[in-house]
């Protein structure tokens, strides 16, 4: 039997989609100015930084990808290109939500329609990518990686996860729940 090397990224993914879910559901409020709670915002900006990126991506993009590429998928014109432009994508969204959530803070009631299409942008954005890292990426990773690189890939990730403060995972499940409860 093969080690599964993607389960625990499909696990991560499930607590982004949960954040995105909320997000999505508060961005056409705060366009019509009735959500103006800036605070869910920031507090989405630094899941997505924290837990997506910093701890979800740097497995993927450290990790995963590299295997998949040292192992002869073509760096470029490939799945791992599209996926790694996916993410540059989304932190140009984050971003540009961010600097939109600022000004709003600020009194700026000119970008609560900035602040939702990138909130929403960035929304669409992740659900297809995750969707071709769940249906297409990951399992064609169980397929084509080999038994003798799989346990490298687990170390690496736990590697990864050793470079972000410990609780991280509990935390912003935390932070999402409390917001899914609102």
């Amino acid at each position: 039997m093969k080690t599964d090397i993607t389960k625990s990224l499909v696990d991560e993914h499930q607590l982004i989609l949960r954040m995105i879910t909320l997000l999505e559901k508060n961005a056409p409020l705060t366009a019509e100015g009735k959500y103006l709670n800036w605070q869910f915002y920031l507090d989405g900006i630094d899941f997505i930084r924290q837990y997506a990126d910093r701890f979800h991506h740097a497995k993927e993009e450290d990790v995963l990808f590299k295997a998949l590429v040292d192992n002869g998928m073509p760096k470029d014109n490939s799945p791992v290109a599209a996926m790694l432009m996916e993410h540059g994508q989304g932190r140009s969204f984050v971003c540009a939500m961010e600097i939109a959530v600022l000004e709003a803070q600020s009194g700026r009631t000119d970008t609560y329609q900035a602040i939702a299409e990138n909130v929403l942008g960035y929304a669409s954005l992740l659900r297809g990518h995750i969707g071709k890292e769940d249906d297409i990426l990951y399992p064609l990773s169980e397929r084509v990686l080999p038994e003798i690189v799989r346990a490298s890939i687990l170390e690496g990730y736990r590697s990864a996860e050793a470079q972000i403060p410990s609780g991280v995972r509990e935390r912003y499940n935390a932070i999402v729940t409390q917001y899914e409860q609102e």
